[in-house]
């Protein structure tokens, strides 16, 4: 990943290179970055010039460093999305909807992208995230299967070959992964659904290997149209549900309370026989 610098360069050559493999997706929000040990043979500069090239990446917001835990790769998500928008958003669940109408689209046109300039190594790290889905549904692993569906959509934005279409992608998909828009729970809870987007995930990548723009574009937005769907009758079903609840905790406390049956005496009588008068 990391190569060996310029030395006419220097610090400069280092924070280039590190930049560009921040910008096309190969280090990503959150990724460590190798002990300064390594790093330092990796990129051959002395210790000094890393760091200098460090903290320039530091002040520019592309790096974090953590006391006593090394250095990582910036959440550059904010960048698109500010925090006081995504708790606006969060407020307001009707945005679903235009969220999943931007996703179409743009998940559309990475797949058509995917399709027409996936390298061999794009096609195989697919292949994987794919087969890892199965093996995730097979487990009825909800969580693995959540996270691998991310995943999946991150390498197709990666496999597109295209910055800003990537890491425009990536912002969207960190929704997902924050919960901001709709629970993937509730949607694997939809009948039939956990299998439906087992089989869209394979149909997208079959399109994409076969170097099909036009039907890795139609899969990707029909992928986008069922969730849509599931989601908005999930929704209608959890309406239904909250209703019926309310209805029948309602009608529960206006019913008559049913009277308690009064006790039998069970006590004998203690008064003496009346003797027969005799005539």
């Amino acid at each position: 990943m990391f190569a060996k610098v310029n030395h006419a360069r220097t610090a400069d050559a280092v924070v280039d290179q590190i930049e560009l493999l921040i910008l096309n997706g190969v280090l990503r929000p959150a990724d460590r970055l190798p002990p300064e040990r390594e790093l330092v043979d990796l990129v051959d500069v002395s210790r000094p010039i890393l760091r200098e090239a460090l903290k320039t990446l530091e002040e520019r917001g592309l790096l974090v460093s953590r006391q006593g835990g090394g250095t990582y790769v910036a959440d550059l998500t904010g960048s698109v999305f500010s925090e006081p928008l995504l708790d606006l958003i969060a407020r307001h669940p009707a945005a679903i909807e235009d969220y999943l109408d931007f996703r179409s689209d743009i998940e559309g046109l990475a797949a058509a992208k995917a399709a027409a300039r996936a390298t061999a190594a794009d096609h195989a790290l697919l292949t994987r995230i794919v087969e890892a889905m199965a093996a995730a549904f097979e487990a009825e692993d909800h969580e693995a299967e959540a996270r691998l569906d991310v995943e999946f959509h991150q390498a197709i934005g990666e496999a597109a070959h295209n910055m800003i279409l990537l890491h425009t992608l990536r912002a969207c998909y960190r929704l997902l992964e924050t919960g901001v828009y709709f629970s993937q729970q509730k949607l694997f809870r939809h009948p039939g659904a956990r299998e439906a987007l087992l089989d869209q995930h394979r149909a997208i990548l079959a399109r994409v290997t076969a170097d099909d723009s036009e039907g890795a574009q139609q899969a990707a937005e029909a992928h986008i149209a069922f969730v849509r769907r599931a989601l908005t009758e999930a929704g209608q079903e959890g309406a239904r549900s909250a209703l019926s609840n309310l209805r029948l905790d309602q009608r529960i406390a206006s019913l008559p309370k049913p009277r308690r049956a009064k006790a039998k005496s069970t006590a004998k009588s203690t008064a003496k026989p009346v003797a027969a008068r005799q005539t």
